[in-house]
């Protein structure tokens, strides 16, 4: 697996005693791998099944024509190129999974469809620190503050304040781990909480620990996150 992720290939791939060159029988094989760490890459990959299988004739098959193509030509750039046809191949194998018949893709991912509450989505993900209220993010996304409420919780199945406390501790929880040399104020300013204290009762309410032991922990200097049991130490 490259340890730094992307696409590595190697040309000429092909099973024993059959022309590279022919069409019959030959297998073309593309690795590709994404190193995955952190608290954000988790709300999509704790969606997936261990293995995603993806029926041809989707919108992929025209990207891995790209990648073979590209794979071929052995020219300046093509590993910037195969990378970003990597990322395009992953987006299209994800929604033909999400999007397949009967599939039941996440709250977050389908909300985005919508035209207000994806607006109301995407606002959060890009601004996280803002101060938003109900009533701005109705403003931003030219609905009124019950209206977005309501088409909110119904399709994300929470309101948005509450959504955006869990975004910004899964946020919260990467920057603890990454930015070891930064103070929880810091951390706390950068997901929209001027009171330290406040982001620490936030982040304990939603991830079940402090952010000092959680930080802890992300560097290995404790040996778990799980809470203590109800009146033990």
């Amino acid at each position: 697996m490259p340890e730094e992720g992307g696409t590595r290939h190697r040309r000429g791939w092909n099973d024993d005693g059959v022309d590279a060159n022919s069409c019959d029988g030959t297998t073309t094989l593309i690795v590709g791998a994404y190193p995955v760490h952190g608290e954000i890459s988790r709300r999509l990959l704790d969606t997936l099944p261990v293995v995603l299988r993806v029926e041809a004739g989707g919108p992929g098959d025209a990207v891995l024509d790209h990648l073979a193509a590209e794979v071929a030509a052995d020219v300046p750039g093509q590993q910037v190129v195969l990378d970003r046809l990597l990322d395009w191949l992953l987006v299209c194998a994800v929604r033909a999974y999400f999007d397949r018949p009967g599939g039941e893709p996440p709250a977050w991912y389908a909300a985005q469809r919508d035209p207000v509450v994806g607006d109301a989505l995407r606002l959060l993900h890009a601004e996280p620190a803002a101060p938003w209220t109900v009533s701005t993010l109705g403003e931003r996304t030219g609905v009124s503050r019950s209206t977005l409420a309501k088409r909110f919780a119904d399709l994300v199945g929470e309101p948005p304040l509450t959504y955006l406390t869990r975004w910004r501790m899964t946020l919260a929880a990467d920057l603890l781990t990454e930015r070891e040399g930064a103070t929880i104020a810091e951390i706390a300013r950068a997901v929209g909480y001027s009171d330290a204290f406040a982001f620490s009762a936030a982040f304990k309410r939603t991830r079940g620990v402090s952010p000092s032991r959680f930080r802890r922990a992300g560097t290995g200097s404790v040996p778990s996150l799980v809470s203590s049991p109800a009146g033990r130490p």
